[in-house]
């Protein structure tokens, strides 16, 4: 295995024995520390004692010893079992143990010291995938998504993500390579042989690409790939919903009600949350920052104007926007300022949904005067945060716009990370100049060095082609133990 960079003492591509806590650390039932390299299954064995055996070395792969940790004074440190796995049939491609010692971070730490002792040093962060992939056993799309497998907000962030792991996304990436190296194949040969070897009149050299029909498929396969990106980065990133309106319009209530728990303070008093609040929810499998924010209002009060400017400031990273209106006062002339402002200055990446509240108080407006006009270019949703009437409505209606945010079209399969999306449509771009070319009838060795270029764009996703610097600069925003 090629070095690669040299960090302090540690060195990502070299094939020392490693170590590192792949779980949590706090209290736990379990700890589970990972070992990987060369010779490590020796070292290990060094501080490992066991009544079932007299040495680790003589394990086969894919066996699970019981046993204990000891120092060099032979003193128990912890009780274990040990997990054999055997080069090349590991998770790294080298000979690897999983050791499952009691939780706690004391433990872990006692056993990672007796180790260390033993002359394995401390992984670097990502680098038992960096081994994996150095090794063959994935390549670049499947190590990246450990990382989006391990982060997953939600359910079905999950499921892509597992796809991608899975090998759905290096297979389609495959595929298209395949189609340009045919175009780029067919190519060399009429640029590698003289025209009266290939055609009497020479037609087929000057603005004829060879299989162009085969680089349009390749380029319509392309530009999916690249639209999935903001499909697939809202199941990543989500979205922004902010609560707003004036105050005591029961922005906090419906706040508590979404998240069917009282996380925000409700009472009659006006201009009671003074800052903002949030929490995480899932929309439509989608990721979502729900946040409860201080009423909209002019105020003398020094605390209360400073939440009002940050809920502006919020107001501007907001995906979506439930906007209150008080239902027994009906819609004021603030209200109508607030909608009609969001109104104007939309950039159609806001969404704002108009919400009335307190629909079980006998004093409810059903339709104020302010309201008469407002109806015919907006639905105005009643709801009781009390009573419950009116939430699926407004449950229902948040899920359809989150799903408006990622696009009518569902990707099967899905770009996992902005690198991807970049190489993707570096791809494209060589691949639209070569058709470009083709039209204007440029002969192919002006177009066969783009062909080129789109190869190596997608043989950089997948690692087939990759620099030191990429791999380090990916790897080390892995989680140490992954």
């Amino acid at each position: 295995m090629k070095h690669l960079t040299k960090t302090n003492e540690n060195i990502y591509g070299d094939e020392a024995p490693i170590a590192a806590v792949a779980t949590t650390p706090g209290n736990s039932a379990l700890t589970l520390i990972r070992c990987s390299g060369n010779g490590c299954i020796e070292s290990v064995s060094s501080v490992f004692k066991s009544s079932k055996i007299k040495t680790l070395c003589e394990e086969k792969g894919n066996t699970v010893i019981h046993g204990w940790i000891v120092n060099k004074e032979k003193e128990k440190i912890d009780e274990v079992l040990i997990s054999v796995f055997r080069s090349p049939k590991s998770y790294t491609g080298e000979d690897s143990l999983d050791i499952c010692c009691h939780g706690g971070y004391v433990v872990a730490e006692a056993v990672m010291t007796v180790l260390k002792t033993a002359g394995l040093r401390n992984a670097l962060p990502g680098e038992f995938t960096f081994r994996a992939f150095m090794n063959g056993k994935i390549d670049l799309t499947r190590s990246e998504s450990v990382m989006e497998l391990v982060c997953a907000k939600t359910n079905k962030g999950r499921q892509h993500a597992l796809r991608r792991l899975s090998g759905s996304l290096e297979k389609e990436i495959s595929n298209i390579k395949e189609l340009l190296v045919q175009v780029l194949a067919s190519t060399e040969i009429f640029l590698d042989y003289s025209e009266d070897e290939i055609s009497a009149d020479g037609d087929e050299i000057a603005g004829k690409l060879p299989n162009k029909e085969i680089a349009l498929s390749a380029m319509d396969s392309l530009k999916k790939l690249s639209a999935s990106w903001q499909f697939e980065r809202l199941y990543q990133e989500g979205v922004v919903i902010v609560i707003a309106g004036r105050p005591n319009a029961g922005k906090s209530s419906l706040f508590n009600a979404l998240l069917k728990e009282d996380r925000s303070i409700v009472t009659e008093v006006p201009g009671t949350t003074r800052d903002w609040i949030e929490a995480q929810i899932s929309a439509n499998g989608i990721p979502t920052r729900l946040i409860d924010t201080a009423g909209l209002r002019d105020s003398n009060d020094a605390v209360e104007k400073i939440g009002v400017e940050r809920t502006h400031k919020i107001l501007e990273e907001a995906d979506i926007i439930l906007y209150l209106i008080d239902g027994t006062q009906g819609a004021t002339e603030e209200d109508i300022k607030f909608i009609e402002h969001y109104d104007s200055s939309r950039n159609y990446k806001k969404t704002i949904l108009i919400l009335k509240s307190k629909s079980d108080l006998d004093n409810f407006i059903k339709v104020s005067e302010n309201e008469k006009n407002m109806i015919l270019y907006h639905t105005i949703i009643s709801f009781s945060a009390k009573t419950s009437d009116g939430l699926e409505e407004i449950f229902s209606q948040i899920d359809i716009e989150v799903k408006a945010q990622a696009g009518d079209e569902e990707f099967s399969i899905s770009l996992g990370t902005a690198r991807q999306k970049k190489l993707v449509d570096s791809a494209l771009h060589s691949l639209e100049e070569v058709l470009s070319l083709s039209y204007k009838e440029e002969p192919l060795d002006i177009i066969a060095p783009f062909i080129r270029e789109a190869v190596n764009s997608l043989g950089e996703i997948t690692g087939e082609v990759s620099t030191a610097d990429i791999l380090e600069e990916m790897f080390s925003k892995f989680c140490v133990g992954k």
